[in-house]
């Protein structure tokens, strides 16, 4: 597993948004832009079950993540890595990560059934920004 600098690490620490990257069952890649959170050298994000992330994961947990600097898109990081998956937890991250990137309570799942997902990646390689 890769240790992250501490420029990667404040990447990750600051509102800046990710795009991740999962294969598709054709080996084709999908894309997303989520909110993400760092656990020690890990990166974490949150999906739901049965969305095209949780799918392709659950089935192969090879995952890129790019994260971009806000205030320099220049200044970017790649995360490659596998990815486990949970429910324990889902609800608690989303909402961690709506404080972090909107200061308020996540609102997305009421009235719903959705079932939230913590996906964990632990980090092999890195690319971009050190």
């Amino acid at each position: 597993m890769a240790t992250l600098s501490e420029p990667q690490r404040a990447l990750l620490d600051g509102a800046n948004y990710a795009t991740v990257a999962t294969l598709a069952k054709d080996g084709s890649p999908q894309t997303s832009v989520v909110w993400i959170k760092r656990d020690g050298d890990d990166v974490l994000f949150s999906t739901v079950v049965g969305r095209a992330k949780e799918r392709h994961l659950t089935r192969d947990p090879r995952v890129s993540i790019t994260v971009i600097d806000s205030n320099n898109p220049y200044n970017y990081t790649e995360f490659r890595g596998e990815a486990s998956l949970t429910t324990e937890g889902g609800d608690d991250l989303i909402n961690e990560l709506a404080h972090k990137y909107t200061g308020d309570d996540y609102k997305g799942d009421v009235g719903t059934d959705n079932v939230r997902v913590v996906v964990r990646v632990k980090v092999a390689k890195t690319t971009g920004g050190r």
